[in-house]
């Protein structure tokens, strides 16, 4: 059992609950602050809010907080893509292996489940309508903002900036002499819309699957609610000829997805009303280094590290951020400065890999999967894949499917691309990769590849990281 501790988190969204149930559960005295109302007794307005893809990372979080059972009845399978083409046609293209999903889930939903499982815990309190508006570093303390506009003082042994992508607790460590960071806003934007139930109650469209209307230099997507309606979120650039900034009027509107999403257009009652509605969101990669300060202050989540949301993956990194953290903290206890800097050691690479890799599967989403090489390339790799198991397995399974650090995903992942195109500039087919010449081809560019390690994949913190906690570089 740890030693107990006095701790403060700043943020109860997804992660910051997370991570103050998991430290309630230790036997921690836990104090969250949250700057918003309790969302769980308050009407918030929505439109900001990109559907949840909860995949085995963040499973395992959940399962670590004694949640999964409670979750899993609203969460919904998606097993692939649907891809609706230009054309009108539709192809549906599997994630991984069959049994293998991803789940959608309603942000909301999730949250209100996390904060009740905060307050099962007696040694663990909320506090909503409470602004964070500076931190000492050395004491530690929270400056806070209450609900009648007074302010108080916090202190703790320990601060958690759990606080989101426009974190106030990582404002104040970039003061600090030695901190590195980085922001990078993307030239589109996102719109929340809706495709409500059928008369009937039921789905109007296949509900197993994460549906996309890739259109080149944008895309629509489609995610499925247990209520029978869908969440669809238009990516589209800030500015141009095809933009939001161009679309002004109703008819703007009924006019652009007549033309490029033809078959959404009867499915959306409310469309034009919800297009001017709902607030346009940002989307932007942030990037900073170090997390923490003197074992006193640790960042996590979006507050380290915000990404993009085209691999489903945001979510599901910050509950690995807490589920690695944990077993770091019982590694090195009652030490938390070193577990705090070996934490962000090993964990920084794999922060900065998905951040690429989310950025990189914008493209493949709303342009790669249109291309007919892509196809044959999608049909190659699991072709690979069911041949040699133990070496090429292929990167959205690495990410989605597995525990093993992205930044070896990211790795692995590019040894195979270069397989992938070697093999690719000698096909043309699926019948072309039966001749011997191509076998022996396939044979010998593989066993260049090493074996997957098994512990990785179940997303072990090598021995030589617990053991040596500042070789592994800073990130």
């Amino acid at each position: 059992m740890m030693r107990q501790r006095n701790v403060v988190i700043v943020g109860a969204g997804l992660v910051g609950a997370l991570w103050a149930r998991l430290l309630a559960q230790q036997g921690h005295r836990v104090t969250v602050l949250e700057r918003r109302s309790d969302l769980r007794r308050t009407a918030i307005p929505g439109g900001r809010s990109i559907n949840l893809a909860v995949s085995d990372r963040g499973w395992r979080a959940l399962r670590l907080a004694r949640l999964d059972e409670q979750v899993r009845p609203f969460a919904l399978p998606m097993e692939g893509r649907m891809i609706h083409e230009p054309s009108g046609s539709t192809r549906f293209q599997p994630y991984g292996k069959p049994g293998q999903a991803i789940y959608s889930f309603h942000r909301r939903r999730l949250n209100e489940l996390l904060l009740t499982a905060v307050e099962e815990y007696p040694n663990a309190r909320i506090l909503f309508e409470h602004r964070c508006v500076d931190v000492e570093l050395e004491t530690p303390a929270v400056l806070v903002e209450t609900p009648t506009g007074e302010r108080q003082r916090l202190e703790a042994e320990v601060v958690f900036g759990v606080d989101g992508a426009y974190s106030a607790v990582r404002l104040r460590m970039q003061h600090l002499e030695g901190f590195n960071y980085c922001q990078e806003y993307l030239d589109y934007g996102y719109k929340e819309l809706t495709i409500p139930p059928r008369s009937d109650g039921a789905w109007a469209l296949f509900p197993r699957a994460l549906h996309i209307w890739p259109r080149h230099s944008f895309m629509l997507i489609a995610l499925p609610n247990p209520d029978g309606s869908f969440t669809c979120t238009l990516f589209f650039p800030l500015e141009g000829e095809l933009s939001f900034a161009a679309l002004r009027t109703e008819e703007d509107v009924r006019h652009f997805f007549r033309s490029e999403f033809p078959d959404t257009v009867p499915l959306m009652p409310k469309l034009t009303e919800e297009f001017f509605v709902n607030p346009t969101g940002s989307l932007l990669t942030i990037r900073c280094f170090p997390w923490s300060y003197d074992g006193k202050v640790l960042l996590l989540g979006d507050a380290a590290h915000a990404i993009v949301p085209f691999y489903g993956q945001g979510m599901n990194a910050g509950f690995e951020d807490c589920v690695v953290l944990l077993e770091f903290l019982r590694q090195y206890d009652p030490d938390w400065s070193t577990a705090f800097r070996a934490f962000e050691r090993f964990r920084k690479p794999s922060a900065d890999a998905i951040a690429q890799l989310a950025l990189e599967n914008f493209v493949e989403m709303r342009d790669g999967v249109l291309h007919p090489r892509f196809q044959l390339r999608k049909k190659l790799e699991q072709y690979l894949a069911d041949r040699y198991p133990d070496r090429f397995v292929p990167l959205y399974t690495m990410v989605t499917f597995t525990h093993m650090p992205y930044a070896e995903a990211l790795r692995r992942g590019r040894l195979q691309e270069r397989i992938l195109e070697i093999l690719l500039e000698r096909t043309e087919s699926e019948s072309d990769w039966q001749a011997p010449s191509f076998q022996q081809m396939m044979e010998k560019l593989v066993e260049e590849l090493p074996p997957c390690d098994p512990a990785l994949l179940a997303g072990a913190v090598p021995e030589r990281i617990l053991e040596h906690p500042f070789g592994t570089g800073s990130g």
